[in-house]
């Protein structure tokens, strides 16, 4: 019997008016769909498609791709050891895609990314063990022209063996990105079988499917790859301004996205969820730090275990421009509540700059938060041994437990050691250098690349 802290937002009450809103969106609204296939898929399937491509979704197409789609995808490690598991409220951590932007660790200038800056990226990543899989980090600069997202698989392919999510630019994009796949698995049924990597693709907010995405959205439902369907929607912008508004019309995005993903493969593993967030009304900034944006994230995680279908979260993001103390005590945050409400799949981990620009010392950081918040969600134990009724009245008042076996036995599963926070005292700190911790970050990094 084990206590497991858990942060959740939404009642089971919340969450049915939440979807029943969702319901009549799809039904009376619609989603505009701009793909002539899948507006077929939906008009064979009972929907009403209108002469200006907006198709109105009917309930029980909803319920039964909700029925179809699985509640566990399992993608793997190309090495056979680190499989990750998206069921339930398992959490695994992970970097964000595309930013135009490095801080480079040696020199502290804010460049564009570059090919290098990618292998460097994902050496330093599968060194990291609270960093489970990896997207790009950064959309390079020195790829040939409508060639990037090809080649930053390519490299993220070569220089990295753990799960990979990936963007692509279209259709031909994902065929030569699966054709790289089947070649490492083998053959289309052993990726089938144990896909090693997956789909992230977008709607548009607000309500509206595009050709290129629903182009891969398709591709990959037929051929088994999971896909992350996720709205980058703003509350203000393109949606309401209220929370509760803004998830209904992401949630209307991602349930027909559901639906069209299972008309063309009943079974195709889907991911929920996605970068909901507000919109800084002075500045128009797409937000990675604000309130709203934790709030999204928990509620997110809520609806997505009430359907049954695993979760993309975010976390360890900031919208400082650096790694200062803003962007420490922003990510930190993001670690937290990721965590707790038990989101999957959890990307975004090294984002300053509100997602323009990738800093490798925050993704260190975040390997520590993330370490961390995994003996938090480890719980108390609460079995006979780890009350330890016996072992208080061996000590009995006065006395102390350094020397008991109890403490032996337990001490290392029990208690979390850090590797990169300092707890010494004073003295030996400063006798040790004095190093700040954002000094231990850039060290750990040289340490990884260099060492």
């Amino acid at each position: 019997m084990t206590a497991i802290p858990r942060l959740q937002l939404l009642s089971q009450e919340h969450k049915q008016a939440i979807h029943a809103a969702t319901l009549q969106v799809l039904e009376r609204t619609g989603v505009r769909v701009a793909h002539q296939g899948a507006r077929q898929l939906l008009r064979n399937a009972g929907a009403e498609v209108r002469a200006d491509d907006v198709v109105r979704i009917p309930a029980g197409l909803v319920d039964k791709a909700l029925q179809t789609a699985p509640s566990q995808i399992v993608l793997a490690g190309r090495d056979g050891a680190r499989d990750i598991s998206l069921e339930g409220s398992n959490t695994y951590f992970g970097t964000g895609s595309d930013c135009p932007y490095i801080l480079d660790w040696r020199t502290g200038e804010r460049r564009p990314f570059t090919r290098a800056d990618m292998v460097e990226a994902m050496r330093l990543c599968d060194a990291l063990p609270n960093i489970d899989f990896v997207m790009s980090v950064g959309l390079i600069s020195d790829a040939p022209a409508g060639e990037s997202f090809l080649r930053q698989f390519e490299l993220m392919l070569e220089h990295s063996r753990k799960p990979i999510v990936f963007t692509a630019r279209d259709r031909q994009d994902i065929e030569s990105i699966y054709n790289l796949c089947v070649g490492v698995s083998g053959s289309e049924a052993g990726f089938r079988a144990r896909p090693h990597a997956a789909l992230y693709a977008e709607p548009i907010s607000p309500l509206t499917h595009a050709t290129d995405p629903l182009d891969k959205l398709l591709f990959a439902a037929e051929r088994g790859m999971p896909t992350v369907y996720t709205p980058g929607i703003m509350a203000g912008a393109t949606a309401p301004v209220t929370v509760a508004g803004t998830l209904v019309t992401g949630n209307a995005e991602l349930l027909s996205g559901l639906v069209i993903s299972q008309l063309q493969a009943p079974g195709a593993p889907f991911i929920y969820g996605g970068v909901f967030t507000s919109m800084d009304m002075s500045s128009s900034v797409f937000l990675y730090a604000s309130p709203e944006f934790y709030l999204f994230n928990i509620a997110l995680a809520d609806l997505a275990h009430h359907y049954r279908l695993p979760v993309f979260g975010t976390c360890g993001c900031s919208d400082a421009k650096l790694l200062d103390e803003q962007a420490a005590a922003e990510a930190a945050a993001s670690t937290a509540v990721a965590a707790l409400a038990g989101a999957n799949l959890i990307h975004d981990v090294g984002y300053v700059e509100s997602g323009l620009t990738a800093c490798y010392e925050l993704i260190v950081l975040v390997d520590e938060l993330a370490s961390l918040m995994r003996r938090l969600r480890q719980g108390v134990g609460l079995s006979d041994e780890e009350l330890a009724v016996g072992e208080i009245g061996q000590v009995g008042p006065g006395g102390h437990f350094l020397d008991c076996e109890h403490t032996l036995r337990h001490f290392r599963q029990e208690l979390w050691f850090p590797r990169l926070f300092d707890r010494r005292r004073f003295d030996t700190w400063t006798q040790d250098g004095a190093m700040p911790l954002g000094a231990r970050l850039k060290a750990r990094v040289r340490e990884i690349l260099e060492g």
